[in-house]
């Protein structure tokens, strides 16, 4: 009888010790990611929240990659393979790709229907990157609401507040701009010329799109043609500087003090930040449109999915809904440890986000951020984005330096028809 009981009882442990790692993995989720600074600290942030409000044994596995192309890749490779066996639970990924990877590898992902979140406190055109066929696919992350930040004693000095910026056309800029120059030699406005984005954020604050009907609109597109002839004007009367590349952009031109604006995401912000003798002349505002009134764009930004791979799809809805989904916590975290702004409108009341930041002239820029975000019109996207982004740019170079515009428009068009097989 001793015996019985004996095996019993060892047979009863075996059982508690196998079951250990089963409940275990339970608990547990696994994430890519690839910024340290940045949107890593978020998920850190979001995994402690949903540790200390929902589940005590919850655990995040955030599998650091070096960039965001190597989320794609592993997508790609997975898909191409037809074995998504090797991918995290949920990925970080990029907005402007996710619709066509969804649409070639439809079998990696899993819609977060279901999930309880309150889908109508996000704007929605960060949302619409990642509704397809109706169905959500993601949950936004980091706000890529585009501003116009201005060094304010430069404009002083020319004569010039953030409040004749506020709503000017792109006019008004230009003589704005001139003065600036002038007066203190800076640029009133800088991008990176081998990735320029200028034209698509221009576009958006017109409420306009550089395709139509799933196809490129560019010869046709009179509100194009229109934004680009102000670019190649700024960049003719040395008021718009286009570095070499994204070094030049950065580490030169901004941080090299030879700015007097910036227009970009607002993930630009560290940057800008990062020279601490200008503390405090700088204020951010909304973009310039051409007919007057403030334009409000983005430019960037990533969500969370969910991959096929994840076993236990229920605990990866409830932890994305009950941190990005709307957590305070959780982008209070975010903000204050990864400069991440919220998406999400609610949590962009919080007293986090209301604080005026010293820098930036006392300005409560992060609840600016988010309110301008509930602003940003839908536009048409396209997988070909990108493509069509260096194309233009090379236009623009193209027409500073004395090319003609029609001619150059055309040229893309036919290129980017061409990459399109069309």
């Amino acid at each position: 009888m001793k015996k019985s009981l004996v095996a019993m009882a060892l047979i009863g442990a075996a059982a508690v010790v196998m079951a250990m790692p089963a409940m275990a993995e339970e608990h547990k989720l696994s994430v890519y990611a690839w910024d340290p600074n940045f949107n890593i600290p978020a998920l850190e942030g979001a995994a402690a929240d949903y540790k200390e409000n929902v589940d005590p044994d919850f655990e995040l596995e955030i599998l650091t990659q070096s960039g965001s192309s190597d989320v794609e890749t592993a997508v790609t490779l997975a898909g191409n393979a037809g074995d998504y066996s090797e991918l995290p639970d949920i990925v970080l990924f990029q907005d402007h790709y996710i619709q066509n990877f969804v649409a070639t590898y439809p079998d990696a992902w899993v819609a977060i229907e279901g999930a309880d979140i309150d889908w109508s406190d996000f704007g929605e055109e960060k949302l619409s990157y990642s509704i397809i066929d109706g169905q959500h696919y993601g949950v936004p992350v980091d706000n890529g609401t585009a501003i116009f930040a201005y060094r304010v004693d430069l404009l002083e000095e020319a004569g010039y507040t953030i409040d004749d910026m506020t709503g000017c056309t792109w006019e008004k800029f230009i003589e704005v701009g001139e003065a600036v120059k002038e007066a203190t030699g800076k640029y009133l406005l800088c991008m990176d010329g081998s990735g320029n984005d200028l034209m698509y954020m221009m576009m958006q604050a017109e409420g306009g799109s550089q395709w139509k009907d799933g196809e490129p609109y560019i010869t046709e597109n009179e509100t194009l043609k229109k934004v680009m002839e102000v670019i190649i004007e700024m960049g003719q009367k040395d008021i718009l500087y286009l570095g070499n590349d994204w070094t030049d952009y950065t580490n030169n031109t901004i941080q090299g003090d030879m700015v007097a604006g910036v227009m970009n995401g607002n993930w630009i912000i560290p940057t800008i930040a990062s020279v601490p003798e200008n503390s405090g002349k700088w204020e951010l505002t909304s973009l310039p449109t051409l007919e007057g009134g403030e334009g409000y764009a983005a430019n960037g930004g990533s969500s969370l999915y969910i991959t096929s791979n994840c076993d236990n799809v229920d605990l990866a809805k409830d932890f994305l809904a009950k941190t990005f989904g709307g957590s305070k916590q959780t982008y209070d975290y975010a903000l204050t440890n990864g400069g991440v702004i919220t998406c999400c409108l609610s949590a962009g009341e919080s007293e986090v986000y209301g604080e005026g930041i010293e820098f930036w002239n006392n300005q409560p820029i992060y609840a600016d951020i988010v309110a301008m975000s509930g602003k940003v019109p839908i536009i048409e996207q396209n997988d070909y984005h990108y493509q069509l982004r260096t194309l233009l740019g090379a236009a623009v170079v193209n027409c500073i330096n004395g090319s003609d515009l029609d001619s150059e428009l055309a040229g893309a068009e036919e290129q980017i028809r061409f990459q399109m097989g069309l």
